[in-house]
């Protein structure tokens, strides 16, 4: 189950998707197979070759790839979720789920 995110930005990340942007989208999270998890980054991207070669730079396996809905993505977790998104600037999300916090040491 997803929350903590609005119809607008799920709009956004959508259109960078299509668009063959990779394209970051966080949200609060809760899947009883990850019960330490509270966050779930999606880095998605139309562009395949792009998104694989872009995953590969955290040691994403291609397989890992979620296909549903039309918007390949990887679902991000703990230390690699905060790295992503400090790599491509986006501290407001980092800020505003309080990963830095989470995911110190």
């Amino acid at each position: 189950m997803a929350f903590g995110i609005n119809r607008a930005e799920l709009k956004a990340w959508k259109e960078k998707v299509r668009k063959g942007e990779i394209a970051f989208l966080t949200h609060y999270w809760l899947d009883d197979r990850f019960p330490g998890c509270k966050t779930v980054t999606k880095a998605g991207c139309t562009d395949l070759d792009k998104l694989i070669e872009w995953g590969k730079t955290y040691g994403l396996k291609p397989e890992w790839i979620d296909y549903r809905e039309d918007y390949p993505h990887y679902d991000l977790f703990g230390k690699i979720e905060l790295k992503a998104l400090l790599d491509a600037g986006l501290f407001e999300q980092v800020n505003r789920f309080n990963l830095m916090d989470k995911h110190e040491g």
